[in-house]
């Protein structure tokens, strides 16, 4: 069983039959709710309110960070921002469903740090639209890993939770465990984007018995939010260096400034 990965849970739940009927039992007994706490829930799991406060990151947008351009480029444009231009990722590609601010800060925070993880749902079918261009080019799908203290206080990893479903719905090999954080280190929040190169540096590997699942393959790493990328290129650059052909990002939710 793959320490990153809880989908092992799946084979203990029950049939579609009596979930059906279960939930038809519950929502009699206890009404649904919303995702946000707002009103009865529309078919997205949001209330129409929590529904319009996100920002939903729509064409054109970044091809090399995935954040939204204020104007077209047009057809002769560039297809990254000056910033991808000046100074690439080490990743390929990136997407991102949304913008990361008040109107989806605490569903991704309540997702990541309060354990639920009934929000993972949400998000796959967020991504499966944000994210087709790169799921159609995807030989695989791996999640950016927790170091295992770190997994110890979590009730999962939550990146895993979305790239599990998100591979099975896309038909793709799932890689849960093919790449690992070596080393822990501390949070991400409040550093630069220097910082938080360097928190990360040398901290992700491929473990020796994986490297034949990585190469040669386009693995597209999936996260919950992508910042200045520096926690992606640093997993990038392991996977490239296992022999993957290619890695490309997807993510819930990404910073409007790259630093």
């Amino acid at each position: 069983m793959p320490d990153q990965d809880g989908g092992w849970l799946d084979r203990l739940k029950p049939g579609p039959r009596v979930r059906g009927f279960t939930r038809g039992l519950l929502d009699v007994v206890m009404p649904p709710v919303t995702l946000d706490g707002g009103a009865r829930p529309l078919a997205s799991g949001l209330s129409e309110a929590g529904w319009s406060r996100v920002t939903f990151l729509e064409d054109p947008v970044c091809d090399g960070c995935g954040a939204g351009f204020d104007y077209d480029p047009g057809p002769l444009g560039d297809e990254r921002c000056l910033t991808c231009q000046t100074k690439p990722h080490v990743f390929a590609r990136a997407r991102a469903a949304c913008v990361y601010d008040e109107g989806s800060r605490d569903l991704i925070l309540a997702f990541k740090h309060a354990d639920r993880l009934e929000h993972a749902p949400l998000f796959v079918r967020w991504l499966q639209r944000a994210a087709a261009p790169l799921l159609e080019e995807a030989d695989a799908v791996a999640p950016v890993p927790l170091h295992p203290v770190r997994l110890l206080t979590r009730r999962a990893n939550q990146a895993a939770e979305i790239a599990r479903p998100l591979a099975r719905t896309a038909g793709l090999a799932y890689l849960p465990d093919a790449l690992v954080r070596s080393r822990a280190t501390a949070s991400q929040g409040g550093k630069s984007g220097r910082g938080r190169r360097l928190n990360v540096k040398g901290a992700f590997a491929v473990p020796p018995a994986r490297a034949k699942e990585v190469k040669g393959r386009r693995i597209l790493l999936v996260d919950d939010v992508l910042t200045t990328g520096a926690t992606a290129d640093a997993c990038a650059r392991a996977l490239l260096a296992a022999g993957a052909r290619a890695v490309d990002v997807a993510v819930v939710a990404r910073v409007r400034s790259r630093d």
